[in-house]
This record gives C-alpha cells, structure tokens and sequence, in this order.
C-alpha cells in the first residue's frame, strides 16, 4: 500500500512509496496553472451536466457536484482557497477540494474525462478569452490612431527609406500605417481564435471513453464551434497555442517598430513628438533627462515573446503522439504572452492618443534631403522627358544644390532650365511640400483628402468589428 505524504494521490493506487519531495515539486504545475481555475469550473460543471443528461451521473449527483463547483469559485476568488503543490495542478486541488466539502459525488466528476483532456479544454477556454481581451486593447489603440490621424491629416513630415529623407508624406498618413499593421494583427488573431475555439473534452487519456457521453452538447454549453474530431490529436494538440504565440509575436514586431519610431521621435535631435511626462520616466544621476520608457520596454518586450514561440515550436517538434509530461511547459510561455501583449498595447492605446506632435519641426525636417526631387522627376515627365533623362537631370540638380547649400525649391528658374529646357515656371507648384503631398491623390496616397478617407474607412471598420 502506497505511504500517505500527507496528501493522497488520486492516481495512488498503483504505486507502493509516496512521491519524492523535490520530483512532487519538480512536476508540479499548480503555481501557474491556478489561472486556469475558472475556467476549469465551467469545463467540470458541463462535463457533469453532460454526464447527468446522458445518465452516466444521478441528478443529485451533478447538482450536488455544480453546487459545489460554484462554491468553490467563490471560494478562490474571495482568497480563501489553500492551493496544494502535493495535488500537483490546477485540476487535482479543485477536485480534491470539491470531494471535501460535498463527499462521494465529488469523485464520480471525473468520469468520461482525464487530465488530458481536461488541460486541453481548460486552456483552450483561457486563450479564447484573452484572444478577445487582447483584440479589444488592440480596437482601442486603433481608435486613438485614428483619431489623431484625422487631426493630423495635413501636417506634412518625412517619409524615409534606408532611414534617409526619401518624399515628403503628412502624419496622418504615417500613423495609418500603423493602423494598418494592426489590422492584419487583428484579423490573424481572429483566425486563430477559430482553430481555438474546438473543444478536446471527451477525448479522455488518448483514445476515447466507454462512456455514452455527449460531446457536441458539452461544446454547446461551453460556446466552442465543435468538437475535436480525432482523440489522439485533441490531448496532443498544441498547434493552437503556437499559433497564437506567432500571431502575438508579430503584433509585438509591429509594436517594436512604432516604439522605435516613438524613440527616435522624442529625441531632442529629432523632436518630431513629445510623449507626456506620465509615459516617461527621469535619470537618477542626470537631472534633464525624460527617458522614452514605455516605447523602449514595448521594444525590449518583443524579444521575450518571440523567445515563447522559438520555445513553443522546440517544445512539440519531438513528441510522439499522444499526451507526454513536456506539455506541461506549455503554459508559462503562452500566459506570459498574454501579460507581455495586453500590457504593451494598452500602454500604447494610452500612449498614443496623448502624444504630442511638433509641427514645425516635422515641417522643417521635410525640407531637408531634397524630398521634392522625385516629384520634380514626375514633372519633367509630364512634359514629354524619359523618365530615365529626368532621373538624370534631376540628380545633377540636387548635386548643384547640395553644394549652393539649398533646396531645389530656393533654385532660380533659370538655374533649373539650365537642366532642362521642359522646366518652367509652374514647376514650383510641385517643389512644395504641400503641392507634393497633396498631387498624391488616389487611394492608399499620402494625400489628406486620401488620408481623411482612410479615416473614415476605418472608422466604418473599426465599428463593423465592434458589431461582430
């Protein structure tokens, strides 16, 4: 007969020493998958309604057991739940609780099921719940971008490539595209939430149960889509979590590459953006600085996810089906995932509708770096010059400026046809800032009549989301 540690294995009958101490810690799982508990109430709670309804469990049985379960979440979520290491996980400490505070019935919950499935269902139904969590923090960082980038739909500024001052575009235009990378995050996301949303339960250990159990109206009481349609699989399944991972891997590049361009903003070298004073934190030794923190951790933040997925994807890539003790690694990775993604795109839902742009020095740097050059090439082609000649002339025409230490735009008339004789005097309407963003007006241009369009596209988006 196996010895007592103080806490009886509900898996105890075949072995005949108690669990060692340090592998009873070592194996346990309940100091992070204790999140897990609601979830893992309701998962219990149809299961017995299921069994009840197929008449596997008396009725008394299964309201004693849903009494009991719901008890039990009051319990937890008033503080007063003793969480147990020997119990292992999340599963054991709830069902040892249960059989304690309800008797005999309390052991019947666990018919039809294992900690397989269960796990599986359990975590499923967390993910799916934070997937929305995490859209809807995503939704109201794009309803600050929006909303700025209307206010902001004339102001001209910079677009780089290479990170060299390549065309003149307004920052309306710029924050779009920070609208648009949330929106692929958001539709992926989306995606993955349907592969989620399958439920596991009633594949049991691995390969079923004997029991006539009812798994399509477990599925309908917990809300998933449908039902796991292989045991092997649904127990072994970790797809849905790599998914996910990868799907918040890449929205935190995305968030990486807004936090670095929020940086480089709000340096005094550059000074495009001032961020609030509560977004900032100051230098202990150095008595002026206002340090860009919450961009800079949003940044930092994006490694440590990846780092899951990397971990994710070397986790499963040698497992044999079906369940295997590895999974159990699973779930640290994804929940930190979770705190690492809501908490940097709430930072920046706050963030961004507080900043603070400095338009004459966006102005300003857009005057810098010829930025009107390809614009001057355009006219010339208008005018019946090859593109490549105007390529050409244009360059010369830059070089001439670079040295006379101005903008093609503080060029004389005659300086310019000197380049070519097709250049005439409307060609300033092209060599201003605003005339260059302005003549690109067509959809997805840096236009602002195009930029207040993409607004409202996205604003009739943003709400057919909201409906669902």
């Amino acid at each position: 007969m196996a010895k007592d540690n103080g806490t009886r294995k509900p898996w105890g009958g075949r072995f005949e020493e108690a669990t060692d101490a340090f592998v009873e810690a070592f194996t346990a799982s309940v100091d992070f998958d204790r999140r897990l508990y609601a979830h893992d109430i309701a998962g219990s709670i149809a299961h017995a309604r299921m069994l009840a309804r197929a008449g596997v469990l008396g009725e008394a049985d299964a309201e004693a057991i849903v009494r009991g379960l719901e008890a039990l979440r009051a319990e937890i979520e008033a503080g007063r739940f003793t969480w147990s290491v020997a119990l292992e996980d999340v599963h054991m400490n709830i069902e040892a609780r249960l059989t304690e505070r309800i008797g005999e019935a309390g052991k019947r919950l666990h018919t039809g099921r294992s900690r397989n499935d269960q796990v599986a269902t359990d975590l499923r139904l967390w993910l799916r719940e934070q997937i929305d969590a995490i859209d809807a923090e995503i939704g109201r960082l794009q309803e600050g971008l929006v909303a700025l980038a209307e206010r902001e739909a004339d102001t001209v500024m910079p677009g780089y490539t290479h990170l060299q001052v390549a065309q003149p575009v307004t920052f309306g235009h710029h924050l779009m595209a920070w609208f648009e990378m949330l929106r692929r995050d958001r539709d992926r996301l989306a995606d993955c939430r349907r592969r989620v949303n399958v439920m596991p339960l009633g594949a049991a250990a691995l390969a079923g149960t004997t029991f006539p159990i009812d798994r399509a109206y477990t599925a309908g009481l917990l809300g998933f889509d449908g039902v796991c349609e292989n045991s092997l699989d649904a127990v072994s399944d970790r797809d849905f979590a790599i998914e996910f991972v990868s799907c918040c891997a890449l929205l935190m590049v995305h968030l990486s590459r807004m936090a670095e361009e929020l940086v480089l903003w709000a340096s005094p070298h550059i000074g495009f953006v001032r961020l609030p004073d509560r977004f900032c934190t100051g230098s202990s030794i150095m008595p002026q600085k206002k340090n860009p923190d919450v961009p800079e951790l949003v940044r930092g933040k994006c490694g440590r996810v990846q780092g899951h997925l990397v971990a994710l994807l070397t986790l499963m890539k040698g497992q044999p089906l079906a369940y295997n003790k590895d999974n159990q690694e699973d779930k640290e990775p994804v929940f930190d995932t979770v705190d690492q993604v809501l908490g940097s795109v709430r930072a920046f839902a706050d963030l961004v509708p507080a900043l603070e742009p400095d338009r004459g020095r966006m102005r300003a740097a857009a005057r810098e770096g010829f930025a009107t050059a390809t614009d001057l090439a355009d006219y010339l082609v208008r005018k019946g010059v090859p593109f490549r000649d105007a390529h050409e002339i244009v360059g010369r025409a830059v070089r001439h400026a670079q040295a006379e230490g101005c903008d093609l735009a503080d060029l004389p008339l005659e300086t310019l046809r000197g380049f070519s004789e097709a250049i005439d005097e409307d060609v300033r309407e092209v060599l201003t800032l605003d005339g260059a963003v302005a003549a690109r007006d067509h959809i997805g241009g840096t236009a602002p009549a195009q930029v207040r369009a993409a607004c409202a596209r996205a604003r009739a988006w943003l709400a057919a989301r909201r409906r669902g």
